[in-house]
């Protein structure tokens, strides 16, 4: 079976002007633009020299003291791409030129009274704004939204995200501190993911905890998503397994009334280095469709970096209106940051006490 995937990409030259010289612009945007061909026109950091440290590696054409000074000399069609923690994004949207197309690094906002700051913003200066939920564009999840699409494996009636893995936070020590640590940063993409396929839950139940052992907000979650009786929507996330390698899963799964997709998300394993990802659905055999056979089909590309040309993509094709379809728009983006709200609420107040039954 032929399985389409791949991000179309922009039918003209919108050049890329990035805000922010974090990791993930190293590690993922910046070699995702390499690969798609797109063209960075600059970038600006607070710590200018990181800035010229990408410059010099990515030999990107400009590097721009502020904000002001990049919106100053960027070409009239130029993309924004927005890489700094939630705190900064109102003061830089506020510089940006009205009608102007931008990518903004999720989450959208520490809280939803942030996010909804956020659109406010977006819609005042008339923005084409997106936020960069780049999984909905990962190879694994693009192949099972075509065969989920074309009615190839029937009604999805269940989606499970299950992780066990041990992350290393001190990678990222500019979000290890957060008070919302594991659902605002990590859990956030699957609460999108899923919105993705199946829009907004009807309602959310949810426990996100510590480790007894690290000083962090929060390593794991269990989240249950409300879609109906017929379905069955979860959410299941431990960062804590450093117990080796043997029982490490990542994955997504989803089964429907005619067959299942199942995609082993690699690059959360054995992190930062990662492992393959494999990707398999399950159909009927042709002489026994009470018997199912998985097939594997290989897959090009990953979540990190390559999922970050399709974000891209999916905003300059719109911009240049070829998509009629911003998938990741702000508007569509505060169901997500609705969800983990909820998801906060959730925990926060609890389930049904024992002593009360």
């Amino acid at each position: 079976m032929n399985i389409p995937y791949k991000p179309l990409l922009p039918q003209t030259e919108q050049p890329i002007v990035i805000i922010g010289a974090s990791g993930i612009v190293k590690d993922a945007h910046l070699p995702a633009y390499e690969m798609a061909g797109f063209k960075v026109f600059g970038i600006t950091n607070r710590t200018i020299s990181k800035a010229y440290d990408l410059q010099k590696q990515f030999k990107i054409d400009h590097v721009f003291e502020s904000v002001a000074d990049a919106v100053k000399n960027a070409p009239s069609n130029a993309v924004y791409d927005i890489t700094v923690l939630p705190d900064q994004y109102i003061e830089i949207l506020e510089q940006l030129p009205d009608g102007a197309a931008v990518l903004i690094q999720k989450p959208m906002g520490n809280d939803l009274a942030q996010a909804r700051e956020i659109v406010e913003v977006c819609e005042r200066k008339n923005l084409v704004a997106a936020i960069n939920f780049q999984l909905r564009f990962a190879s694994f999840v693009s192949a099972a939204r075509y065969l989920i699409d074309q009615g190839i494996i029937g009604e999805l009636y269940d989606l499970e995200f299950k992780v066990t893995v041990n992350t290393p936070w001190e990678l990222f020590p500019l979000i290890k501190e957060h008070p919302r640590l594991e659902i605002l940063f990590h859990s956030v993409h699957y609460i999108d993911c899923i919105r993705s396929f199946l829009g907004n839950p009807k309602s959310v139940l949810a426990k996100t905890a510590k480790h007894p052992l690290k000083k962090l907000s929060s390593s794991r979650s269990t989240i249950i998503l409300d879609y109906g009786e017929d379905k069955h929507v979860v959410i299941n996330t431990n960062h804590d397994h450093h117990f080796g390698p043997k029982h490490e899963e990542s994955y997504i799964k989803w089964e429907g009334t005619k067959g299942a997709v199942k995609a082993k998300m690699g690059l959360l394993m054995n992190y930062p280095d990662g492992l393959p990802d494999v990707f398999e659905y399950a159909l009927p055999k042709k002489d026994n469709e009470n018997e199912y056979e998985w097939t594997e089909v290989k897959l090009e590309g990953s979540w990190f970096p390559e999922a970050f040309i399709g974000a891209m993509s999916n905003l300059m094709r719109y911009k240049e209106g070829s998509d009629s379809v911003l998938s990741a728009s702000v508007q569509d983006v505060l169901g997500t940051m609705k969800v983990v709200e909820a998801c906060y609420a959730s925990s926060k107040n609890g389930g049904i006490s024992f002593d009360e039954v």
